[in-house]
């Protein structure tokens, strides 16, 4: 049969994937079939059962943790006394044993925590120095509160005393925060979690900005209050004092410049927050400025300013006195 030679019908672009390449040619130790793809597997073999780079690898992830690490034979073993939750401890090998290491397993081991032995080397990378003593333990994180949920149970808690028939127990139970602006010092912290829970506050309120937060120092200098103490972490601290404003709350300042002494605001009878400020620089403006008064502690001329843990103690007491005459008048 004589076919006619002519124009012919093309691809239309049927082949084109066809005529794509695959790019660049792999490597010989990525192309699984290569003898230098099972040399490269070997070496990681060899590599990851490395004891000395294992130990390195998981004192980076104990080191880079968020947790709090407890370092030295007496911290830890204070630690474990005041209850300060962990999750880890670690001692040493070959650790010589003494009355402080013996009290420290068996409180480890009552609080459950996990006991691991690691070489002196990886020690030393988890502390980030050789002046552990062959001791380190793992603290939990914190676990703070919400500012509403602070002032819900504290209002709850108020709610329920208003039924009682005696004033003084009415009056106690008005709700009663201390908020810390600035204080930076975890050991501060501690002493106001403790100062709060001998006088029946419903709770301390943070900044999560330029402020301490609740470590195991915290933890420790407070003498186990921490457990039992709520702590809230608040983005903005004047606005969170406005927010308790709204609430119904009176907010009073600690400063040595007050127009009024502590006690004697007239807002002790009221749902209060006492605002402190640092050692150094005091109430920032913006707080000071959200404050409804400032007070100041009398003093002498000797001494320019109170630690905040015990400014913190001092008006509380105050506040606690100011109700009690209220209830007795």
């Amino acid at each position: 049969m004589v076919t006619k030679k002519g124009p012919t019908k093309g691809s239309g672009g049927k082949h084109r994937n066809a005529l794509r390449g695959k790019g660049p040619t792999p490597k010989a130790e990525d192309r699984v079939y290569h003898k230098a793809y099972k040399a490269k597997k070997e070496a990681q073999k060899r590599q990851r059962s490395d004891p000395r780079l294992a130990a390195r690898r998981r004192a980076a992830r104990f080191a880079n943790d968020s947790d709090d690490l407890v370092i030295g034979r007496n911290a830890v073993l204070e630690a474990l006394r005041v209850g300060v939750p962990a999750s880890t401890l670690y001692v040493a090998a070959r650790i010589e044993p003494d009355d402080r290491t013996r009290e420290i397993i068996r409180l480890a081991g009552q609080h459950g925590l996990n006991l691991l032995e690691a070489d002196r080397l990886e020690m030393d990378r988890i502390a980030r120095s050789d002046h552990h003593q062959g001791v380190i333990m793992k603290a939990q994180p914190f676990q703070y509160s919400s500012l509403i949920e602070l002032a819900e149970r504290a209002e709850r808690k108020a709610r329920a005393m208003e039924a009682a028939n005696s004033k003084a127990a009415r009056l106690a139970a008005r709700p009663l925060f201390i908020a810390l602006d600035g204080i930076t010092d975890p050991q501060n912290l501690g002493a106001v979690i403790r100062s709060a829970a001998a006088f029946g506050a419903n709770g301390v309120i943070l900044p999560e900005r330029r402020s301490a937060s609740v470590n195991a120092t915290a933890w420790k200098v407070s003498a186990g209050a921490a457990a039992h103490m709520p702590v809230a972490r608040v983005v903005n601290l004047t606005k969170a004092i406005e927010a308790l404003k709204e609430r119904g709350y009176y907010s009073v300042g600690l400063d040595g410049g007050g127009s009024k002494l502590v006690g004697e605001t007239g807002f002790e009878t009221d749902p209060l927050v006492i605002v402190l400020g640092s050692e150094g620089k005091g109430l920032s403006r913006l707080t000071r400025e959200a404050c409804d008064c400032i007070a100041s502690i009398p003093m002498t001329n000797a001494v320019e300013s109170l630690n905040a843990s015990v400014a913190a103690g001092i008006a509380m007491y105050a506040a606690d006195r100011a109700r009690r005459e209220a209830a007795e008048s």
